[in-house]
């Protein structure tokens, strides 16, 4: 899951190595939390919270598919 954020991170925003994914699992539950540049948050998240909304999405179906629940944190 870690893999596939950072892959969708990196192709959004202007400074992909600025780009930090960490994962903090639990038993059924895995929280990952996103870093960008500052100027890049932006793009992350989109307008309305649109690209975020994305994100979360993709990362539940995939999780879903492993029989786990995973969250995504953006971090300031």
């Amino acid at each position: 899951m870690k893999e596939l954020i950072e892959y969708i991170a990196k192709a959004l925003v202007d400074k992909p190595e600025e780009v930090v994914v960490k994962e903090i699992e639990g038993e059924q539950t895995s929280v990952i939390e996103l870093k960008v540049a500052k100027e890049d948050l932006g793009k992350v998240i989109g307008k309305q919270g649109r690209t975020a909304r994305a994100m979360r999405t993709i990362l539940s179906a995939a999780s879903t598919k492993i029989n786990k629940r995973s969250v995504l944190e953006i971090i300031e």
